[in-house]
C-alpha cells in the first residue's frame, strides 16, 4: 500500500509546483495550437474546391488557368501557414513553462491565424486586386510581432525557459538568434505588403521565398564558406535552434499536425455530402413520386466518389504512420517533403470535387481524373521521397528494421510505392486508354485498399519467387567465379526477408 501512495505524492507535489507559482506545463496549449495550425491550413482548399464549373460549360483555357491559379496560390499560402507553425515549434523549444499571459498571447497568435483562410479567399476571388495580398501580409506580420513579444516576455522572466539556456551564459544571443527565426518570413511579408500597393506580383514572388528562406540562407552560407574558406567556430553553441537543413524537428508535434490534416481532410469530404447530396423535399415528391430511395439513388456517383477519396486519404495516412513508426528523429529535410505531401492532402476534396462531378460532366471526365491522378501523385511521391531523405541519414533517423537490408525495408518500400504507381497507371490510362480510363481510375479505388491488406504475403510471395529464380540462375557457374561466389554477389541485390 505504501507504493501507490508514495507515487500519489509525489505526483501531487509535483503538480504544486507546477501550479503554486502560476506555472504551467505546454503541453496542452501546444497540441491546442498544433490542431488549430493543422485546420487552418487545411481549410485553406475551400476557395478552390467551391469554383463554380456549370454543366454546359466547357474545361477550356481560361477555367484551366483560373484553377491553376488558385491551386498555386493555395499551396503556397498553405505552407506559409507551416512555416509558421515551424516558427512555434522553434518557439517552444525555447520557451519550457507557460503562465497565464503567455497563454494569452498564444491565443492571440492563434486568433490572428484563424483569419488566413478569409484574406486567402480575397486574395483567389479577386487575383487582381491587391487588398488580399495587403490583408495576408499584415496578419503574417501580426503573427511574427506576437510571437516577438512571447520571446521577449519569456528572457524577461528566466523561469520560463527551457533549461539549458534557463542556466547559459548567452541567453542575449539566444534571445538574438531566436527573434531573428521569428520575425525573418514577417519582414520579407512587410516588403511584400509594401509591394502590394503598387506592383502585386512581386509580392507573390516574395511571399514565396519565405517558404524557402531557411533553405536559401544555409545555401547562402554553404557558398560564402567555400569562397571565404572555414570560419573560426563561435564560442557559444546555437545549434540546437539554428535552420539547419539536418536539424530534427519534434517528431510527436510533426505527427500531430499531420494527423490533424488527415483528420480535416477527411471530414470536409463528408462535409461536401451533406451540404450537396441531402435532396429538397420538394424534388423528391416532384422528381420521385416521393420515393427517398430513388433520390438518393440519383447521388450514386457522389458517394462512389466520396468513397474512393475517403479510402484514398486514410491509406495515405495509413502509410504516413507506417513511416513514421520506424522514424526515430524528423530531419529537416523531412519536415519540409513532409510539408509537401500535406499540402497536396489537403488538395484532395478537390480531387473529390472533380470526381464526383463525373455523372453530370462526362465531357470532362479526362480532365477530371488527370487532375485527381496529379493531386494523389503527389501526396504519395513526397511521402516516398521523405522516406528516400530519412535512409541518407538513416543511422540518425531511422530504426535498424527499416534500414537498407532490415526486415521491413522493401515492406516500406512497397507501401510507399503502391500509390504513385497507381496514380500514375491511371493517368496514363486517360492517355492511351481513353474510352476505358473511367473505370480504371473507379478499379484503381477499389483495388489499392485491397493491395495494402495482401502487401506483406504478395511481398513474400514475391520475394520467393525471387529467391527462387536465383537459385536457377546460380546453377551454372564459369570456371571465373565460384558457387559461393556467386551467390554471395547476387545476394546483395536482394532485400532481406519480411
Amino acid at each position: 500500500m505504501a507504493g501507490p501512495q508514495t507515487r500519489e505524492r509525489a505526483l501531487d507535489m509535483q503538480a504544486d509546483e507546477d501550479t503554486g507559482d502560476g506555472l504551467q506545463s505546454s503541453h496542452r496549449m501546444l497540441s491546442f495550437s498544433d490542431a488549430l495550425l493543422s485546420i487552418i491550413a487545411t481549410v485553406m482548399i475551400l476557395p478552390v474546391t467551391h469554383t463554380k464549373i456549370y454543366p454546359e460549360e466547357q474545361f477550356d483555357t481560361t477555367i484551366r488557368k483560373l484553377l491553376a491559379t488558385k491551386i498555386a496560390v493555395y499551396l503556397m499560402t498553405f505552407l506559409l501557414v507551416t512555416v509558421a507553425w515551424t516558427a512555434h515549434i522553434r518557439l517552444f523549444q525555447v520557451v519550457g513553462k507557460i503562465d497565464d499571459i503567455l497563454a494569452l498571447l498564444n491565443l492571440a497568435c492563434m486568433m490572428t491565424i484563424t483569419f488566413l483562410p478569409y484574406t486567402f479567399a480575397l486574395m483567389v476571388t479577386f487575383p487582381d486586386v491587391p487588398l488580399g495580398i495587403f490583408l495576408f501580409c499584415v496578419c503574417v506580420i501580426t503573427i511574427g510581432l506576437t510571437q516577438a513579444v512571447i520571446v521577449g516576455y519569456a528572457f524577461h522572466y528566466p523561469h520560463l525557459l527551457n533549461q539549458q539556456i534557463a542556466h547559459s551564459a548567452h541567453k542575449a544571443a539566444f534571445r538574438q538568434h531566436i527573434l531573428g527565426i521569428v520575425l525573418r518570413g514577417p519582414a520579407l511579408c512587410f516588403v511584400a505588403a509594401l509591394f502590394s500597393l503598387f506592383f502585386f506580383p512581386v509580392s507573390y514572388l516574395l511571399m514565396a521565398m519565405v517558404i524557402f528562406l531557411p533553405y536559401i540562407s544555409k545555401a547562402a552560407g554553404w557558398c560564402k564558406d567555400r569562397i571565404r574558406g572555414p570560419r573560426d567556430p563561435p564560442t557559444q553553441s546555437l545549434e540546437f535552434f539554428t535552420f539547419d537543413l539536418h536539424e530534427p524537428l519534434s517528431k510527436e508535434r510533426v505527427e500531430a499536425f499531420s494527423d490533424g490534416v488527415y483528420a480535416i481532410v477527411a471530414t470536409l469530404l463528408i462535409l461536401d455530402i451533406c451540404e450537396d447530396n441531402v435532396p429538397e423535399p420538394k424534388d423528391v415528391e416532384e422528381q420521385f413520386h416521393g420515393s427517398l430511395v430513388a433520390a438518393l439513388g440519383a447521388f450514386g456517383p457522389h458517394f462512389l466518389a466520396y468513397f474512393g477519396s475517403f479510402a484514398t486519404v486514410g491509406l495515405l495516412w495509413f502509410a504516413h504512420h507506417s513511416l513514421f513508426l520506424h522514424v526515430r528523429r524528423a530531419t529537416r529535410a523531412m519536415g519540409l517533403l513532409n510539408t509537401l505531401a500535406l499540402a497536396f492532402v489537403g488538395g484532395l476534396p478537390l480531387a473529390y470535387q472533380r470526381t464526383s462531378a463525373l455523372a453530370q460532366q462526362p465531357h470532362e471526365e479526362l480532365e477530371s481524373i488527370r487532375v485527381s491522378c496529379v493531386i494523389i501523385f503527389f501526396a504519395s511521391i513526397f511521402q516516398f521521397a521523405m522516406w528516400t531523405a530519412a535512409l541518407l541519414r538513416e543511422r540518425e533517423a531511422l530504426h535498424p528494421s527499416a534500414r537498407f537490408g532490415g526486415q521491413e525495408h522493401a515492406l516500406m518500400f512497397a507501401k510507399l510505392a503502391l500509390y504513385p504507381c497507381a496514380s500514375l497507371l491511371a493517368f496514363a490510362s486517360t492517355c492511351f486508354l481513353r474510352r476505358f480510363s473511367t473505370a480504371i481510375f473507379h478499379l484503381m479505388q477499389v483495388t489499392v485498399p485491397f493491395a495494402f491488406l495482401l502487401l506483406r504475403l504478395l511481398l513474400r510471395l514475391a520475394l520467393a519467387v525471387l529467391r527462387a529464380l536465383r537459385g536457377l540462375l546460380a546453377r551454372p557457374v564459369g570456371p571465373e567465379l565460384s558457387d559461393q561466389g556467386a551467390a554471395n554477389a547476387r545476394s546483395q541485390l536482394l532485400p532481406a526477408p519480411c
